[in-house]
């Protein structure tokens, strides 16, 4: 995109529509959810899978080249002003917009973050998953904590939800969450992960999502044990890409490290403005405006990221309760 501060609007580059919005709305949806299926079945090649939390993100990582987008449910919740992970109608209102704003929008298939799946039988969650798939979206994450931070769902009942969303729309991909390392102090013993997945996995799963397990001899033995593809969510610090592709994981969420970076880095840029005005350094003009870095800028008028605020932060802010401390790898 040009920096012209001359340049008409309409120069904007668009949103290219993904190939499969010009065939018969029942061969585009197959041909999205092969070619979803497929980005996690590349041996060596895990799907790095980046979570968007609104239109616009979720529009720039799909033109920055990325195969396929997923959503946050912290990223949607908080931006509407609600806590993550209780099941609200208003967050899944929100979902569902989101959904039907990215449809035909995008270059590459998305999935979407259905928390538990907003309350309801089987029926209920079967039909949200179907609604979803009808506006575009190739596959939906569906976790196994209850709202609130409650415990987790009896395996039989969450097996009865995956497998009703399969039966509805059997080509859409099943991520299936397992939240027994999720943000608890002392974890269980691995082998209660692997129980669950098996479940899961008989049910209809297509993939099996374990956030919070970071160690490479326990990704290894999931890997190894679990008869689908291992999703694991990245931590900053602990994990690289080609290290969790030497592990065998078939794809790496990011979770709401997006949407938090985009947090801390937006209050870092505040603040050195607000520095840089009171110190009257800079010129007032910032690279939009056609001059040169600005106030909140590094050297090179790189953006200035600041500190990405944790999981628990971030709902706090979004009037939830809780530990404000934990989660720094929140998904």
């Amino acid at each position: 995109m040009t920096s012209d501060p001359h340049q008409h609007r309409d120069a904007t580059p668009r949103p290219v529509p993904h190939p499969a919005a010009s065939r018969t709305p029942d061969d585009a949806v197959s041909a999205v959810f092969h070619e979803f299926r497929a980005l996690h079945h590349a041996p060596g090649r895990p799907l790095l899978l980046p979570n968007a939390w609104d239109s616009a993100s979720a529009v720039a990582l799909a033109n920055a080249g990325h195969p396929a987008i997923g959503t946050t449910s912290l990223g949607v919740a908080a931006a509407h002003g609600y806590p993550d992970g209780e099941g609200r109608p208003e967050v899944r209102a929100a979902t569902l917009a989101l959904a039907r704003r990215l449809a035909g929008r995008l270059p590459c298939p998305y999935t979407v973050d259905i928390e538990g799946g907003f309350g309801g039988g089987p029926g209920h969650v079967a039909d949200l998953a179907a609604e979803l798939a009808r506006h575009g979206a190739a596959g939906i994450n569906l976790e196994d904590g209850l709202p609130g931070g409650g415990g987790l769902q009896d395996p039989s009942h969450q097996a009865e939800l995956i497998a009703a969303v399969k039966e509805r729309t059997p080509g859409l991909f099943v991520n299936a969450r397992i939240d027994t390392h999720w943000l608890v102090d002392s974890p269980p013993p691995l082998s209660e992960a692997l129980a669950r997945a098996e479940v899961y996995v008989a049910a209809g799963a297509d993939g099996v999502f374990v956030p919070g397990v970071t160690a490479d001899a326990d990704i290894t033995v999931l890997v190894r044990a679990v008869a689908a593809p291992l999703n694991i969510l990245f931590a900053p610090g602990r994990h690289t890409v080609r290290r969790l592709a030497d592990l065998g994981v078939r794809r790496i969420s990011t979770g709401s490290l997006l949407f938090r970076t985009a947090l801390g880095a937006a209050c870092a840029a505040a603040d050195a403005i607000r520095a840089g005005a009171a110190s009257g350094g800079g010129t007032g003009e910032s690279p939009a405006d056609g001059g040169g870095a600005s106030p909140g800028y590094g050297i090179g008028g790189g953006p200035v990221y600041g500190e990405v605020p944790a999981y628990g932060e971030v709902q706090h802010l979004a009037g939830g309760g809780g530990d404000r401390s934990v989660g720094d790898d929140g998904a």
